[in-house]
């Protein structure tokens, strides 16, 4: 993260450090799920095509961890900025146009958008909750509310890293200098 100048507040900086070291962390705890999603299809491969007993609970298990791993590590990647933009104009403007496009993306788009889903999704989870819903995909039936939270929970830590993002994009359109320079992540 490069030096505040032009008499930015310290707050300001310590709010960004503050919720970015938050992601780390978080992104950090929430990589740890790819060690049970690994053992879970090792067993479930070995199970099936070395002693013919197929698992009645690994494609389930699989497809709730696989897809908590991508919603939770969201903001991670928003932080690190692994997410798809648009490169062919992008590199050709200046920081401050940079930061323009940013912060009213990030206010016409983003928050309303994730706001939104937050509340829609924290309505299914509560919904899954209060009835015990569970799966109908295998014999092994398990409930879903633990799965419907990782929605609103991954909207959440998006929110929280889009204020961050917000603020230095705000910064990059009033200063034109970057408080923090993500590198292209080619996938």
């Amino acid at each position: 993260m490069a030096e505040i100048t032009g008499g930015q507040p310290p707050a300001l900086l310590a709010i960004i450090r503050m919720i970015d070291g938050f992601t780390d962390r978080t992104g950090t705890i929430i990589s740890w799920l790819s060690v049970p999603l690994v053992l879970a299809v090792a067993y479930e491969v070995g199970a099936r095509y070395l002693f013919n007993a197929p698992t009645i609970w690994a494609y389930d298990a699989t497809y709730m961890l696989y897809g908590s791993l991508f919603m939770l590590g969201a903001a991670y990647a928003l932080h690190k900025g692994a997410h798809i933009r648009t490169d062919f104009f992008w590199e050709k403007f200046s920081i401050r146009r940079k930061g323009w496009i940013d912060t009213i993306s990030y206010l016409v788009f983003f928050f309303p958008s994730l706001i939104m889903l937050f509340l829609i999704s924290w309505n299914e989870f509560h919904y899954a909750w209060l009835i015990n819903e569970t799966s109908d995909q295998t014999p092994w039936r398990p409930v879903l509310w633990p799965f419907k939270f990782v929605v609103p929970l991954a909207c959440l830590l998006l929110l929280v890293q889009g204020v961050s993002e917000l603020i230095k994009s705000i910064y990059m359109a009033r200063t034109g200098v970057e408080l923090e320079h993500k590198e292209k992540v080619e996938i």
